[in-house]
């Protein structure tokens, strides 16, 4: 149903063609590739395979492909991973409108970016920040938190760093002191609030106000 509404404001409303659609990560892959679109309206959290997953999959073939981002993750870590991935914007559903997508296909089309208000607010807010996570640790570090925050059994973290469980034990570690935490249930729990611990597995569901 969201994706009929999408669907009606880009072709009815805007004028523009729908040259393609995919309700999961590597179907949107297989799409991209074989419509190879100007614009890609891209939800970050779909079924088999993430949504900025997707984008840097086919951005080697597409590299003149512009892209706005929906979600209504708006944590720390899902927009520095947005901002990260260079995309030209980014559309909140929790607070935004069909009005606003509008505004910011239109604003994307012709070249320039749209961001929503609460996605700069956390930007401002996170590069203010002298003990944002971004300036404390490193990837693999946010890679092994993400893990390890889930919460995943030792074997199975171990398995999906590449490590031996005493090598997530050592990270567990350094995560607690690098982020000043005491516990594994504070780390598991600030994983959860800066948004490391997103599912890829469902989809964003659709929550712009008509």
């Amino acid at each position: 149903m969201f994706r009929d509404v999408l669907r009606a404001v880009c072709a009815q409303e805007l004028g523009h063609r729908i040259v393609g659609e995919a309700d999961d990560g590597l179907r949107a892959v297989d799409m991209l590739l074989a419509a190879k679109p100007d614009l890609l309206l891209l939800d970050l959290r779909l079924p088999s395979l993430d949504g900025l997953d997707v984008l840097a999959r086919v951005r080697p073939a597409l590299p003149k492909l512009r892209t706005i981002v929906l979600s209504s993750r708006c944590d720390r870590f899902t927009l520095l991973s947005v901002e990260r991935a260079q995309v030209q914007g980014f559309v909140d559903k929790n607070t935004n409108t069909f009005a606003t997508l509008k505004e910011a296909v239109m604003a994307v089309r012709s070249g320039r970016t749209w961001f929503s208000a609460e996605y700069q607010r956390e930007r401002a807010a996170r590069l203010a920040d002298s003990e944002s996570f971004e300036k404390i640790l490193r990837d693999r570090e946010c890679e092994a938190l993400a893990i390890i925050g889930a919460p995943h059994t030792i074997p199975e973290a171990a398995r999906r760093l590449g490590i031996s469980a005493a090598g997530v034990e050592k990270q567990r570690a350094r995560l607690l002191q690098k982020l000043g935490l005491e516990t594994t249930a504070e780390l598991v729990r600030y994983a959860q609030e800066n948004g490391f611990t997103r599912s890829s597995s469902s989809g964003d569901g659709g929550r712009l106000q008509p």
